[in-house]
């Protein structure tokens, strides 16, 4: 399957193509699905680096459709990593739903690009959702000691089953969706000029609306610099 004008324009960024091999599927939930892969040399080519993600590509109704996974304990030695699938309506659940070892997807690294910060925050502020939980661990995997605090917004009763990870000095607060997200973003208004200090990190990965609007206010009404500050929308409300 040709990736069409979409691959087209990755390979001009300089994109780099892969093909991955299923080795084991896993239905964690109702509501999630786990593929792991053989990554077909992508992590040697790539190197790895926290909340990795890159683009699967799906045959949809014979039109190319990608999509960005985050890759889920990712082991470069043995070529080896995860990737939870959210289950909805969709060529990507449908797939993810039906892949069996030994079946292949292509995939394109290019745009996953995160750093952390340097000298490492004195604390985390995570904006997420069942779409960025994996990428929401991986960060604070690669961050211990650091305390966190994480909104979580949750649209469906077995997202519950699936919150970021906690501990003893990291809080996860659930937030369930509403109006689009708007309960999300004034609910994370509300708290962020108390809690966004000088030694503060702000990362928010959510639906692209929400995450626009969060990061714009932090910017322009907390004045928050952009090196404390990481946002992608992960994806796009219908």
């Amino acid at each position: 399957m040709g990736h069409g004008w979409q691959g087209a324009v990755l390979k001009l960024m300089r994109g780099k193509d892969f093909t991955l091999t299923v080795r084991s599927n896993e239905r964690l939930s109702d509501r999630l699905h786990r593929l792991t892969f053989s990554d077909g040399g992508l992590l040697r080519a790539t190197g790895v680096h926290p909340t990795m993600w890159v683009r699967l590509w799906f045959d949809n109704a014979g039109r190319p459709h990608q999509r960005g996974y985050t890759l889920v304990e990712p082991d470069a030695s043995a070529g080896t990593f995860t990737m939870d699938f959210v289950l909805h309506e969709g060529c990507a659940s449908d797939w993810a739903r039906a892949a069996r070892p030994g079946d292949t997807i292509e995939a394109t690294v290019q745009g996953s690009d995160f750093t952390l910060p340097d000298p490492p925050p004195a604390r985390l502020l995570v904006v997420g959702d069942p779409a960025s939980r994996p990428a929401v661990d991986s960060l604070l995997d690669a961050l211990p000691d650091t305390p966190a605090t994480v909104w979580f917004e949750t649209s469906h009763p077995a997202d519950k089953a699936h919150f970021p990870r906690g501990g003893p000095h990291r809080t996860v607060v659930p937030v369930p969706r509403q109006d689009g997200g708007a309960l999300l973003a004034e609910t994370v208004r509300q708290a962020l000029p108390e809690l966004l200090d000088d030694g503060a990190y702000l990362w928010i990965a959510c639906d692209t609306a929400t995450t626009r609007s969060l990061a714009s206010f932090a910017r322009r009404q907390l004045g928050l610099p952009k090196e404390r500050l990481h946002a992608l929308g992960y994806w796009r409300a219908a």
